[in-house]
């Protein structure tokens, strides 16, 4: 393994940590066990791989930590798929700089916002709510598909218990207002 990214990725559990933390995710001082597990589980299953815009770095992009986990950037306007870009045998998908926007045979598709901003983001969710999106990759479980590039075969595999305490950790991160568009059907 390249040390650089295992240096970055112990920093980023890190700081993921340290987020939660700094937002009232203890109990009497110390960092709950669910809240340490739903740290760990948004660390790795790569969330802020495509949930948290980047920052360019000299080993590329990079999550930027003041902009944890908030989806799209909703002020970023992507520019059109150039015609005939996608194609069968061609190229299954693109993304913009951020990693936030993907286009492919499905349309165009944004990370979400999944802070508990109240407005933009989970914060008016339950975990019920959250685990059935999860289970059936279904908005609140039963509106629009959630769409690539989320790996919803992968994260439905969780247990329930590991759901909760991801939930549990999105809930304690800082909420960010940001609302990020809607998906584009395929043109």
């Amino acid at each position: 393994m390249n040390i650089r990214i295992h240096a970055s990725a112990i920093a980023a559990l890190a700081a993921l940590t340290a987020s939660a933390a700094a937002n009232g995710a203890t109990e009497g001082g110390r960092q709950s066990e669910q809240l340490r597990r739903g740290a760990y589980l948004a660390t790795y299953g790569g969330c802020s791989d495509c949930h948290t815009p980047k920052v360019m770095s000299p080993q590329g992009p990079v999550p930027d930590p003041s902009r944890l986990l908030s989806g799209h950037p909703q002020s970023e306007t992507v520019p059109p798929v150039p015609a005939g870009a996608l194609t069968p045998g061609g190229w299954m998908a693109m993304t913009n700089g951020h990693l936030t926007a993907w286009a492919g045979p499905w349309g165009v598709s944004y990370a979400a916002n999944l802070t508990p901003d109240k407005r933009t983001g989970l914060g008016g969710w339950t975990a019920d709510q959250f685990i059935k999106t999860m289970r059936t990759g279904k908005h609140l479980g039963v509106g629009r598909p959630v769409l690539p590039p989320m790996p919803v075969e992968a994260i439905a595999a969780l247990t329930d218990a590991d759901l909760r305490a991801l939930f549990a950790w999105l809930q304690s991160i800082k909420p960010i207002e940001n609302q990020v568009p809607q998906p584009s059907p395929p043109k």
